[in-house]
């Protein structure tokens, strides 16, 4: 795919997933100019002052305003989108705005690049929307059925996702609290020790999308193959890092909060394709006709496991160990490594 003279729109471009893109894309001379799309211009001028990249143009707007996405839109080739409110908590106590951002801006994005006849949208979801049992997971799961919708009509645009756990070290992630726990000498505070967890890097995520964006058809969802271990480990494995003793608290599971990460349901693995290091779910394209789904079952389904963090490969103390002084976060705050400095908005 030649890219070197297009132009790359990332939606919450201030983030930790656009942060990560645009180091691995200012490396190269892919794309000849990347647009930050985002409401906070705090973080925006700090990523301007950082950065100092003339290929790097800055959007002031939200994804709920139609008319402030579509004029970012214009003359673009490739959407990133990853604008979201991704907090468990606060879209539990405000599903309306989880809803207004995930699902009515996503609807929004994916119009205005059809408008403007983008070339390819990449939406970014969350296991959370495989089984939701959140307002979080539950409005990611409709923006993938808005996208996957989308997908169906868009004739020169095609729009595709994919899924991902949790990022190690991302902003409001476990790893930054225990780190500060440790650092405070306070009790490492663990709600449930059995629970599993993805272990995936930002880099994980932009592999990710990065696949998505060289082999997907519209409609089509893409999942990484991931390793996974329990937080009891994880907490255990920064403890060693750090030399530390902090004791660990268990304090319950939170309202909302799952015992594993899923990233294929049962459903998605009948039909997935294995590529290798992902998974490609195609769309499904039947029509209104109703009667199919009642008409036609799938005889393998009751053979097939969802694809989760208890059944994949699991990381003991030491393969998280491993992981984890990888992890720029790790380098910079443990190790005072500053090369590994990044903007993490």
């Amino acid at each position: 795919m030649k890219i070197k003279d297009k132009t790359l729109l990332i939606t919450g471009g201030t983030g930790s997933f656009g942060s990560a893109v645009l180091n691995r894309f200012l490396k190269t001379d892919h794309f000849k100019e990347i647009r930050i799309f985002s409401r906070d211009e705090k973080k925006q001028d700090d990523m301007r002052n950082q950065l100092k990249n003339d290929k790097v143009k800055y959007y002031i707007g939200d994804v709920r305003n139609y008319n402030s996405v579509e004029q970012a839109m214009r003359g673009v080739d490739y959407v990133f989108h990853a604008a979201a409110l991704k907090q468990v908590p606060s879209c539990e106590f405000f599903p309306l705005e989880a809803t207004k951002t995930n699902v009515f801006g996503t609807q929004n994005v994916i119009d205005a690049a059809i408008a403007n006849k983008v070339g390819k949208v990449i939406c970014l979801s969350t296991d959370k929307a495989a089984y939701p049992i959140n307002a979080m997971g539950i409005s990611k799961a409709l923006m993938e059925k808005v996208a996957i919708a989308a997908s169906r009509n868009a004739r020169e645009t095609t729009v595709c996702l994919t899924r991902y756990g949790n990022v190690m070290a991302s902003r409001g992630s476990v790893i930054p609290l225990f780190l500060k726990q440790i650092q405070e000498k306070k009790p490492l505070t663990i709600t449930d020790p059995n629970m599993t967890r993805f272990l995936m890097s930002l880099e994980d995520a932009v592999d990710l999308v990065l696949f998505a964006f060289e082999h997907a058809n519209p409609g089509d969802l893409f999942v990484n193959k991931a390793p996974a271990g329990t937080i009891r480990d994880l907490a255990q494995a920064l403890k060693e890092i750090c030399k530390a003793d902090n004791e660990i608290r268990i304090i319950g599971t939170r309202h909302g909060e799952k015992l594993y990460e899923t990233l294929c349901t049962r459903e998605e693995m009948v039909k997935a394709e294995d590529m290798g290091e992902f998974y490609r779910i195609p769309a499904d394209n039947r029509d209104l006709n109703y009667a199919q789904y009642f008409s036609e079952g799938e005889a393998d389904l009751s053979k097939i496991e969802d694809y989760h963090s208890h059944n994949t490969e699991q990381q003991g103390v030491e393969g998280m160990k491993k992981l984890l002084i990888d992890l720029p976060f790790i380098k910079r705050e443990v190790f005072g490594d500053l090369s590994a400095m990044q903007y993490a908005g």
